[in-house]
């Protein structure tokens, strides 16, 4: 099988947003380990976001994270990136490293800290003002260790009354994406865990609330794909934050763990209309490259959702319905793992040469000698990290 040109016209619209975090230090609980050549400041990893679009033509949105990427003037900011040929995404707030959200934020049973964590999400729409973002994505890390700890059901209240604050500062071309997480950093109860949950939540605020899915952040087995259906079906699927697991939130390379179920899932939102003209859905990726090169994990990530893109594409949906509508199980099954197993990347890198891209867009990056200038400029400062 051949990508048809239809199929070519959908993959040209697609775009992938790179998350500026991911190109700072990174590890894990042990141990952040550091790199030659790593940003020091946003605009830095703007630039260096800036290359996996260059060689990919995938990636023109780089996802801020507040404060982490605070800066005194962030229309001047927005000048920079759009100066690079990039434009500054989505928003993420952060409510889970203050000394005051040890018991929660949103959730938080005294008022005050609840003040201080709807404000820190109303400061976020100002920057999205400045910025010219159109989403604000909420992860909570609230929750309980213990049961008793917390009252479960007046949380839920409590984070709809801040959320309905917090949506009512929306602009009118502005949303608010809600995040859900199984466990982690709570391990008895997390107030967002599921996509139940947080569907809940953002179908009470209106139509410019909907559920970000995080691929990391589900229970080993779950039907991730059938999560994307539902959401599609109900209108409430905002976004992904792309990124693979071999046992929690990994946040690997997405598709590095099981590319099988990435081209799944790309196929539901093939389906259900998720890469049409007036898709309400953004992909983007929430990864952190522990030991792998930064620049290069993004390119690989892009292209891994691409790939997949392409092939979800391939299957051929006419003969799937007539097998599933006949009861041919095998069929049905043949006709799908047929797209899977299809090899697109000669087809993939001959359109990306077409569009004066690189067919190979890491092997072009490596010979840029771009990580060789980076590694020699960028020496003295603070480097970035995931938490700066």
């Amino acid at each position: 099988m051949t990508i048809s040109t239809e199929a070519l016209e959908i993959l040209a619209r697609q775009e992938i947003e790179v998350p500026s975090w991911a190109y700072g230090n990174s590890g894990t609980r042990f141990k952040v380990f550091s790199t030659p050549g790593t940003p020091r400041t946003v605009q830095e990893k703007i630039s260096d976001a800036a290359q996996v679009h260059k060689h990919t033509g995938l990636a023109p949105t780089v996802a801020l994270h507040y404060p982490w990427d605070k800066v005194d003037d962030f229309g001047e900011l927005r000048s920079f990136a759009e100066g690079l040929g990039m434009k500054l995404g989505t928003i993420n707030s952060n409510t889970f490293q203050d000394d005051a959200y040890k018991f929660g934020s949103l959730t938080h049973s005294d008022p005050a800290v609840r003040r201080m964590a709807i404000d820190h999400h109303l400061q976020c729409v100002d920057v999205m003002d400045a910025t010219g973002s159109r989403d604000l994505k909420i992860w909570l890390a609230d929750g309980s260790n213990y049961p008793g700890q917390a009252d479960i059901r007046t949380r839920q209240d409590l984070l709809h009354e801040s959320l309905v604050e917090i949506y009512d500062r929306l602009g009118d071309d502005q949303r608010m994406v809600l995040e859900y997480k199984f466990f982690e950093p709570a391990f008895y109860h997390m107030d967002v865990p599921d996509w139940g949950t947080s569907y809940v939540q953002v179908a009470a605020l209106g139509d410019r609330a909907m559920v970000c899915l995080d691929t990391g952040h589900h229970a080993p087995g779950t039907n991730i794909e059938f999560i994307v259906a539902q959401l599609l079906r109900l209108g409430k699927l905002g976004s992904f934050d792309f990124n693979s697991r071999f046992y929690a939130d990994d946040d690997l390379i997405v598709g590095a763990a099981d590319p099988f179920q990435l081209f799944r899932i790309m196929y539901e939102v093939v389906v259900g209309g998720g890469m049409a003209d007036d898709t309400p859905v953004a992909f983007m990726l929430d990864q952190c490259h522990n030991v792998e090169d930064k620049i290069i994990g993004q390119i690989r990530s892009v292209l891994n959702v691409q790939e997949m893109s392409a092939r979800a594409l391939l299957v051929d949906r006419n003969a799937l319905h007539q097998a599933q509508r006949a009861g041919d199980v095998m069929g049905a099954n043949g006709i799908f793992m047929d797209a899977f197993y299809t090899d697109v990347r000669a087809d993939l890198a001959q359109w990306r040469e077409s569009r004066g891209l690189p067919a190979d867009p890491i092997a072009a990056y490596v010979a840029s000698g771009y990580r060789e200038h980076i590694e020699a400029d960028r020496v003295g400062g603070n480097q970035a990290s995931w938490g700066a």
